[in-house]
């Protein structure tokens, strides 16, 4: 069976070379998509035993692996690792393993499965709760306990499923959520983490946890309208008939002499019914799409 790694890389002259080194003993194929580096990344990669694919500039995680997925179409298996020494080429049997016996199209690697991930930064981990939630939601039967992981493996016949629209980290939940979509069989495997000096996020952790967020927020407008529109519709819904009431009965019973707040609370249940059959309309005309789509 035909196994290619896609190590997207940008400036980890440091660890390239073992990472491909350690990647090389578990698959046929090693390509290393050097995404504008401006160190020796390219050079070691190569000299490690990569094929070595080179962006002009730095594009962004989303746009490297696009580069990769396109040269490894001929695979019988793509997996995917960070090249920042983050992740354990040992453990690549792990992800392969459940495509091989015919139990999944898609293996991601989860560092907190069954309750692990006790090493993780704080910080990124309250950060990682959320963007889990939000990707969970915008997939269809989606559940998955580490939705930012780059250490995956995918069966070759899911490669025309993924449309690399996001060019920088947001990808990962991109990939997540399109093969939810397409209803790709998708199991989580337990990896472990390697968090030091080298392998620090390139960006801000809180700029990248929000710029992710917000696109999969953008996402769910369309994925999951009703989510996003209808279930705050009702709430807005309940909450202005219920202050309505409350307002008026008070001004019936001489309690306050001003309509104003039943007025305002009225506007509010009629903002949110406008929100709910917008996400009522929205799901309809998303569904049609899917049924065109042969989704």
């Amino acid at each position: 069976m035909k196994v290619t790694a896609i190590i997207p890389a940008y400036n980890e002259e440091k660890t390239i070379g073992s990472v491909v080194l350690g990647t090389r003993q578990h698959v046929l194929r090693v390509i290393v998509v050097d995404d504008g580096s401006s160190d020796k990344t390219a050079e070691i990669a190569k000299l490690a035993g990569a094929e070595v694919l080179m962006h002009s500039q730095n594009l962004g995680k989303g746009a490297a692996l696009k580069t990769g997925f396109q040269a490894a179409r001929d695979a019988d298996i793509i997996l995917t690792l960070d090249s920042d020494g983050q992740h354990q080429p040992r453990e690549i049997p792990r992800l392969l393993e459940p495509i091989i016996k015919g139990e999944a199209d898609v293996v991601n690697g989860s560092r907190y499965l069954n309750g692990n991930g006790k090493e993780t930064p704080s910080y990124r981990r309250v950060g990682q709760n959320v963007l889990d939630t939000a990707t969970n939601i915008s997939g269809k039967n989606l559940d998955v306990t580490d939705s930012q992981s780059g250490f995956r493996a995918f069966a070759g016949h899911t490669v025309p499923v993924f449309r690399f629209r996001s060019a920088d980290y947001t990808i990962e939940s991109e990939m997540l959520i399109e093969a939810a979509k397409a209803g790709l069989r998708i199991k989580e495997v337990e990896i472990s983490a390697t968090y030091g000096e080298e392998n620090h996020h390139k960006k801000n952790p809180v700029s990248h946890g929000v710029s992710v967020l917000v696109r999969i927020l953008q996402d769910m407008e369309f994925n999951r309208p009703l989510y996003y529109f209808t279930l705050p519709g009702i709430i807005m819904i309940l909450v202005g008939v219920i202050l309505s009431l409350k307002f008026f009965t008070d001004y019936l019973s001489g309690g306050s002499s001003n309509l104003l707040p039943t007025a305002l609370a009225g506007l509010v249940a009629i903002f949110g019914s406008f929100l709910a059959f917008t996400g009522l309309i929205l799901h309809s005309v998303s569904r049609m799409i899917f049924r065109a789509m042969g989704k």
